[in-house]
This record gives structure tokens, sequence and C-alpha cells, in this order.
């Protein structure tokens, strides 16, 4: 491919395409770099005016790259490497302990201690700002999409610095009231709150496996915030990480079993961002301050009853 020197391209323009090439759609593509969708819009047919060509073709099921745009991607992810490794190395020599940290985070971490750590966080070292992205979806460290990334996850893989801070355990959760209900019979009458099994199944190997394998599925949600919600409302157990569970004030842990092992708590960052000060410092305050906690994410033993106290658990 060749483009007149008239038609020559910069930096901006590729990252406009290249957002709107990985999405499919304008409005995919504005989000996922978080400018204006009329922004985009317009800067695309710019970018397509001095090509000379088009670059996508568009369709009622979104936009497809037409030849020309094939033959460009990877020259635009060549460019996109080299801009994103120039600016970790550039931040990567930062030694002053200001300026904002960029921290991607999935949803359920909203409504853990996790924020109380932040807020210490902020209070200690105020030049430095945290710009907080609450998201299921995994971001790339290695294109700069965060510069820390909490994750929760069996393992990672990713070619970055991580640190397996905490394994957590997860535990059926009810409401007291629920909890009345629950008797050391295998969980026969009881129903649990699912995700995304198929409508017709009654149950789960998830059941099978736990301490209620007789207990049915009878209702599903899509998102965490709803399963706690509906939940504390009364509705059936949900199975959730225990640091998330004994912190609602309406659930309790159900009667006849011990929390289970469940995934770790990930904190990850990209190796050039390792001496970068206000990077390394939220790193470091985060990473003590939930091993100091391990007790909050890893449970076992005993169990909170529904009047209140503590019970000893008999499996």
């Amino acid at each position: 491919m060749s483009i007149k020197e008239s038609h020559s391209l910069n930096w901006d323009d590729l990252k406009y395409f290249l957002a709107v090439a990985r999405t499919g759609t304008l409005r995919g593509g504005a989000d996922s770099i978080q400018v204006n969708h009329t922004t985009l819009t317009r800067r695309l047919s710019v970018m397509e005016e001095r090509v000379g060509s088009r670059l996508f073709d568009r369709s009622r099921q979104g936009l497809a790259l037409t030849q020309l745009g094939e033959d460009l991607m990877p020259h635009a992810e060549r460019v996109e490497a080299e801009m994103t490794a120039a600016s970790r190395a550039i931040v990567g020599r930062d030694a002053q302990p200001t300026g904002t940290v960029y921290v991607t985070l999935p949803h359920g971490l909203a409504m853990t201690s996790l924020m109380d750590d932040f807020a210490a966080f902020a209070d200690l070292y105020p030049d430095i700002t945290l710009n907080m992205n609450f998201t299921n979806d995994i971001r790339d460290l290695t294109r700069r999409e965060a510069d820390v990334s909490l994750r929760i996850a069996n393992e990672v893989t990713d070619d970055v610095v991580g640190r397996k801070l905490v394994q957590m355990s997860q535990a059926a959760y009810c409401t007291r009231g629920y909890a009345e209900k629950v008797s050391d019979n295998g969980g026969e009458g009881l129903h649990f709150i699912g995700w995304h099994e198929p409508e017709e199944a009654i149950t789960a190997k998830w059941i099978k496996d736990s301490y209620y394998p007789k207990a049915q599925l009878r209702h599903r949600v899509s998102e965490l915030v709803p399963l706690i919600t509906l939940a504390a409302s009364g509705l059936g157990m949900a199975y959730l990480a225990c640091n998330l569970g004994d912190r609602h004030p309406d659930l309790i842990r159900a009667p006849f079993q011990k929390p289970i092992p469940y995934r770790s708590i990930w904190l990850l960052l990209h190796r050039d961002l390792r001496d970068t000060a206000r990077v390394r410092l939220f790193v470091d305050f985060l990473a003590e301050q939930i091993k100091a906690r391990r007790n909050e994410f890893w449970v076992s033993g005993t169990a909170r009853s529904n009047n209140g106290h503590s019970q000893r658990l008999n499996k």
C-alpha cells in the first residue's frame, strides 16, 4: 500500500481507525477510547478523505474493513505498539509521587474494604489522583489501557508484573429469615439464584458439589450487584465471596456448610511502570493493606448463624 505524501496520516488518525476496526461500530470505538461519538465520526471521515478512499464498508451489522483498511491495519498496530512503548518508557522514569494512577478493577470489588484502602491512600498521598475504571472486561496493560489492574482469577498469564495478593473463599449466603428454612437435609426445598445456566435447568454442577446438592436452581441474574440485592431480599441463596457476603448487613452465611476455596485477587502492572513513583506507592500500599487483612478474604471454620452468634460448622 502506498499513500501520497499529501495524504499522510498522524497517530491520532490511526488511534481512531484502530478503535473502530476493533469494535466494529462507531459507538463502540468511541467508548473504547473515551471520546465523543461525533468527534470520532468526524475524524474518521477526515482520515478517509486524506487517503482518498473508504476504510470501512457500512451496513446494518456495523462496519467492516475494506481492502485498504485491511492493508492499513498492521501498519497502524505497529505504530500503536511503538507509541505505547515510548509512553511507558517516559512514564517509567517519573520519580515524583504526583499525577494520576489509572486503575481498572471488577465491579464486585467496589463493595469490599478495598474502597477504604483507596480512600486511605488518597489521604496519605494528596498529590496522587486515582482514576478508577470499574469493569469486568480485562484491560490490556501493554497498550496502557490502565496502569494497574486488580483482577479476580485463578491464574494470570499476561506479560505483566503480577502479585497474587490473597486467595478468597466463598459460601452460600441468605437472609436470616431464609436461614430458618435451612436444615441438615442437603438443601431439599431450598432455592439458589444462579447466573447463566440454561432456562430449563433446575440444578447445576456447582449446586451438586455444594453442601446443598438437593437445592434447586430457580432464579437467574446476569450481574453481581443484582445477585447480592436479590439474595438480601430473601429470594433465595447465592454463592458469594466471603469478603463480600460477610460485609453485607442483611446477609449471613447459610447454616450447615463450610466456606470453600474461590479465586485469588491479583495486582498487576506493566513491567515498564515498576519504577514510576506514584504507581509503585499505590501498588505497595494496596498489597500491604490486603495482606494484613488476609483473614477477611480467606474464611474457614465458623459462620454467623441467624441469631447473630458464631456457629460451629458440623462438616
